[in-house]
């Protein structure tokens, strides 16, 4: 280590002193809440819920970021402290970037009209971490939103400042080196062991918890509004039709039927062996979810087709829920692209 360079455990005690110190104070929304950007998003998310239009309109809570980002113009109340925190992370080689996480937390509806201002602060920096990415910190800031003063919601949003993680070289070939007359050590060098990839591991936070517990007892568990009895899939915190937080779990019974699908093969991922078939499953109980379809070469997988849920051990710390293609299926596969045609107008693609 150069003079020049800092210690890890001396950067991280300057980094641990910002934890605390505003990333911004006093900032002002650019808008108020307005029903044209409700639309927007609405539109762009697909969500055509009737709470989001109309003269009582709400906004919908997962836009609570939109009514505090500053554009491409910036805001201008931002604190001097995160800039210098980037700053001295960029100084020790941690110049890359990449968001890792969000959790927002709703408190009260947005409603059009309603001035947003917000505080930002520097929650957290961890030790350093080294990920498959590279070896770094992870920043939280933590925002509290609020609308004509009052606490609306509140935003955590995490980064990695990393140096991105080197490539290994190739060793250059000696010159006397071939196919036909390798050197010694090559000869006696043993076979490096190999290493299968891991599969990545699900995100799994208070939201959906007890999805992956229901998983690891071969139970796949759907919510249900403990008002108005909605299924939901994905787990949520709350009921997209009435706005209830009160909710149970029904236990789906594992048959489903291919309600759309795509085919990968590129780009390629480690662990997984393309080509392989992402099929959306619709559920008996008439939700949907991703899931792998298995069973059935991914060139004979078909719209309608079908399947039933089992639990695929991947490794000795991951079990997930996929879908095989029971007889039924496997009969309508055989009986080619007319028995497909006449399931469904749904697309099929490949990716």
């Amino acid at each position: 280590m150069s003079g020049t360079e800092t210690a890890p455990d001396e950067l991280y005690e300057r980094l641990a002193a910002y934890e605390g110190r505003p990333a911004a104070t006093a900032g002002i929304g650019k808008d108020a809440v307005n029903l044209p950007m409700i639309r927007h998003w609405c539109e762009a998310m697909g969500d055509a819920h009737p709470a989001y239009e109309g003269p009582g309109a709400v906004a919908p809570p997962t836009m609570l970021q939109a009514w505090t980002m500053g554009g491409l113009s910036g805001h201008t109340d931002r604190s001097g402290a995160y800039d210098e925190l980037s700053a001295l992370l960029d100084g020790a080689g941690y110049t890359s970037v990449v968001a890792t996480d969000c959790e927002q937390e709703y408190l009260r509806p947005l409603r059009p009209g309603d001035a947003i201002t917000f505080d930002a602060v520097i929650e957290s920096v961890s030790p350093r971490k080294t990920t498959k990415l590279g070896t770094g910190h992870f920043v939280t800031t933590r925002m509290d939103v609020l609308a004509d003063g009052e606490l609306a919601g509140t935003h955590r949003f995490r980064i990695l400042k990393y140096a991105p993680a080197a490539r290994p070289a190739k060793p250059a070939a000696h010159p006397l080196e071939s196919a036909a007359h390798p050197p010694e050590s090559a000869v006696r060098a043993p076979e490096p062991a190999v290493v299968t990839p891991r599969r990545p591991r699900p995100v799994i936070n208070r939201d959906n918890a007890g999805f992956w517990e229901g998983v690891a007892a071969h139970r796949l568990l759907v919510q249900r509004c403990g008002d108005c009895a909605t299924l939901r899939f994905p787990w949520l915190p709350g009921c997209a039709d009435c706005g209830s937080r009160e909710w149970d779990t029904v236990e789906a019974s594992g048959a489903g039927t291919v309600y759309s699908y795509v085919v990968m093969h590129h780009p390629p991922f480690p662990a997984f062996d393309p080509p392989y078939t992402v099929g959306l499953i619709e559920l008996a109980e008439g939700v949907r979810m991703v899931s792998n379809v298995v069973g059935v070469p991914y060139d004979k997988v078909r719209i309608g087709m079908p399947v039933r849920l089992e639990f695929l051990r991947v490794d000795d710390e991951l079990e997930l829920p996929v879908f095989r293609a029971d007889t039924e299926a496997r009969t309508e596969v055989e009986a080619g692209p007319e028995a497909a045609a006449a399931a469904g107008p749904e697309a099929e693609g490949e990716g």
